[in-house]
């Protein structure tokens, strides 16, 4: 977090980062604990709406968010589409729950019986993640097993749509699918990746991209910083608030690559479980509408889905330029300092 030169600089119990910010053990706990919620989510929301789930009404036409994904992965439907499998997404939902406890007792045991900060472990190998942000080395290693994580469930996700295969909407069926990796066909997607109209090609994709990551990983823990350390390579700019700030850019812009996604493309949201395409309309806000009217004034999967993910994304890219600004030193509290100066001048005139 910016000090702004203050070593003593305290925080309110709402700077939830502050708390983690120079204590690797605490956190792992936070990360822990989050995909604890997570995963208690998932498993919890997928048991709501499976309760609320109405046969008789197609999928796409009711506010539902798991069981459309578990579909798309063809969990709980057979191969016309039709639900057959309560037992087999509670089995899931419950695995979910209890996964979330094994999560948040990891995040107890490092938040209370663990050492608050990894180099003061007895654990050579876990003294590796210490934080040290302004060290390259230090934090070209932890990067280095977040993206070997990533590669590996790229792969668990190629692996299940070729070996159990998926939903096609184009066939109206699940079937098996081999992913296409054609590089000159994953490059030109780049620009066009909206219109993908075939599952080959989307498993060709994450396939090209679990490689990808699994290699940089292992350079990443493999190698060392090289040549001098500048400020072209990040000296005196990376720390725990551009970190962080980078963090929240990531998860923004895939979050609106999500929304755009979501709302047009129907090889990876069949209309069968998401609903009919969007229509972008622009406000205060650009924001998306169905194309249908469904009863009670109720709104589409890929309506809800769409949306959320959009706004959701522009506020963590507004958290991204807050955190990259106070990163490069600039301090918020002069421009409030200037309002109030304005005021005073104001009035100073007035009188």
């Amino acid at each position: 977090m910016q000090t702004y030169g203050n070593p003593d600089v305290t925080y309110g119990w709402w700077a939830g980062n502050s708390g983690v910010t120079n204590r690797s053990g605490k956190f792992i706990a936070a990360h822990a604990a989050h995909t604890g919620l997570i995963a208690f989510w998932a498993g919890a929301f997928t048991l709501f709406e499976l309760a609320r789930f109405d046969p008789s009404v197609p999928m796409g036409h009711q506010p539902l968010i798991a069981l459309p994904h578990l579909a798309a992965l063809g969990i709980g439907f057979d191969e016309t589409g039709t639900f057959v499998g309560g037992t087999t997404v509670t089995s899931i939902a419950i695995v979910h729950l209890i996964l979330s406890m094994v999560y948040g007792a990891g995040g107890l045991l490092h938040s209370l019986l663990f050492p608050g900060d990894m180099q003061d472990s007895e654990v050579a190998q876990a003294r590796k993640f210490k934080l040290e942000w302004d060290n390259p080395d230090n934090q070209t290693f932890i990067l280095g097993h977040h993206l070997i994580f990533l590669g590996v469930a790229n792969i668990q996700f190629v692996e299940w749509a070729r070996i159990h295969g998926i939903w096609d909407a184009a066939a109206g069926s699940i079937r098996q699918v081999e992913y296409n990796l054609n590089l000159a066909s994953i490059w030109n997607h780049q620009f066009d990746f909206l219109s993908i109209n075939n599952l080959e090609d989307v498993m060709g994709g994450h396939a090209f991209l679990a490689f990808f990551m699994i290699t940089g990983g292992a350079f990443h823990i493999a190698t060392k910083q090289v040549g001098e350390y500048t400020k072209f390579k990040g000296s005196g700019l990376l720390s725990a608030e551009a970190v962080l700030s980078w963090s929240l850019a990531g998860i923004g812009w895939m979050a609106i690559v999500a929304a755009f996604w979501c709302a047009t493309n129907t090889t990876v949201y069949p209309v069968d479980f998401f609903g009919e395409v969007l229509d972008l309309k622009f406000g205060v806000a650009p924001y998306w509408v169905d194309t249908v009217e469904l009863a009670n004034g109720a709104h589409t999967s890929r309506a809800w889905l769409t949306n959320v993910h959009y706004y959701l994304g522009f506020f963590y890219i507004q958290g991204h330029l807050w955190h990259a600004l106070r990163a490069m030193g600039f301090d918020f509290k002069r421009v409030t300092g200037a309002i109030g100066n304005i005021d005073t001048a104001t009035v100073s005139l007035n009188d």
